[in-house]
């Protein structure tokens, strides 16, 4: 195999030709290819090809897989001039392009085995690995190795593919709940604003028209105490219920808090927002008939974990979205993983999310945990919930779970 170094090239034959992205997994380093012509622009949007526009109009670029390309070098148009291949980190990964050890592409066709390691680069968190350009009445290939720190939205912004439909707040349509007729005009603003933040992460992650079951899970142990006192976690509350307006069926969450044990609350109504929370949201005493002190004051996760699963449908079924909001102290961390892989053949997605300043541990090695059918887990920590936007929140609330949906259709384990 022949090597290129960082902005060496070299002739390559027209024939079919395979490019495999080292390092590149759907959900963490997404794979993309750009048809550009003499100005270094796409022609029209569909010359970016990606996960949710497979190929380019005439066929000549092709996703093979999440790390796969093919390309026809023959039937490329004659006003394509060069083919970008890039990879941009997910919005829910964090770090840098730096970070991914091994990150590279291997380049074949019948003439020739290229190898182009991904070097240089340092901050970047989207780049251009190589590219494929005509010259005079043949084809070269260059490493490139070179990227931006703004990450996706610069990349595709650069190859001049237009992102103002998705990105605009005004013209992204949000879904309304009968509920939303008891708020004041105030509130219904309010909640206006983060369903249109929530549908702007999904439109994005072309899961605009996602339906899923939404289950809010809750620490209630002794160590929530401040969070509960500040009434941060009311604040969670309130910003949770956006997700299930544009997700859940009937546009409502599905709350449990636990600790030892757990109980399952009444659904969560956008109306009934503040008295839920005043209502339900306590470390102890009785309140709305359930005795908290029975719920217990330590964690054990593996009771409201294997409820949940319990409740879920068999495989083929309506998915469901476990938001679960913890300060972390996950003790039985090999029954829980053994847990998790078992439930990555069901069809659940779960997102934890740490809150206040805490060791997560095994939450923050789940991303990584071996033998699932799907990666059915994602984590993300945030200190202080009062002082991240509902748009950044949503972004990292809503990143993978539109991934692992996809991948969940493909392989039966949702309808």
């Amino acid at each position: 195999m022949t090597s290129l170094a960082r902005g060496e090239n070299i002739e390559i034959v027209c024939s079919p030709t395979s490019v495999a992205v080292a390092g590149a997994r759907r959900g963490e380093v997404d794979l993309m290819v750009f048809q550009l012509g003499a100005n270094g622009r796409v022609r029209s949007d569909e010359d970016f090809v990606f996960f949710n526009n497979p190929s380019s109009p005439e066929g000549a670029v092709r996703l093979a897989a999440a790390d796969g390309v093919d390309i026809d070098l023959a039937a490329v148009p004659a006003d394509v001039d060069k083919l970008s291949i890039a990879v941009a980190l997910d919005d829910s990964v964090p770090g840098s392009l730096a970070d991914r050890v091994g990150l590279g592409v291997v380049i074949e066709n019948s003439r020739a085995s290229l190898g182009a390691d991904a070097s240089g680069l340092s901050t970047e968190r989207a780049a251009v690995l190589v590219e494929v350009y005509r010259r005079g009445a043949g084809w070269k290939v260059r490493n490139v190795s070179a990227g931006w720190d703004g990450g996706l939205a610069v990349l595709v912004t650069e190859h001049g593919v237009d992102v103002t439909d998705s990105a605009s707040a005004d013209d992204v349509a949000v879904r309304t709940v009968p509920d939303e007729l008891g708020l004041t005009f105030e509130k219904r603003q309010k909640l206006d604003l983060r369903k249109r933040e929530v549908a702007k992460v999904l439109l994005h992650k072309g899961a605009g028209e996602t339906r899923a079951r939404v289950v809010l899970v809750i620490d209630k142990t002794g160590s929530m105490r401040r969070q509960y006192s500040t009434r941060a976690i009311n604040r969670v509350v309130e910003r949770m219920v956006p997700v299930a307006t544009q997700i859940d069926d009937d546009g409502r969450l599905e709350p449990y808090l636990y600790a030892k044990n757990f109980a399952r609350l009444p659904d969560i109504a956008v109306h009934e927002v503040d008295s839920w929370c005043d209502t339900f949201l306590h470390l102890g005493g009785v309140h709305g008939g359930i005795d908290y002190k029975a719920i217990g004051g330590y964690n054990d996760e593996l009771p409201i974990m294997t409820d949940i699963i319990s409740s879920l449908p068999p495989r083929g079924g309506t998915p469901t979205l476990v938001l679960f909001f913890t300060d972390g102290g996950f003790q039985q961390r090999g029954k829980i993983s053994e847990l998790m892989r078992r439930a990555s053949s069901l069809p659940a997605f779960w997102q934890f999310v740490g809150i206040g300043r805490a060791d997560y541990g095994l939450l923050e090695k789940l991303d990584t945990l071996d033998g699932r059918t799907l990666d059915n887990a994602g984590f993300f920590a945030v200190d202080d919930i009062d002082k991240i936007d509902d748009a950044e929140l949503y972004r990292r609330l809503l990143s993978e779970f539109p991934d692992w949906l996809r991948a969940a259709k493909s392989a039966g384990v949702v309808g």
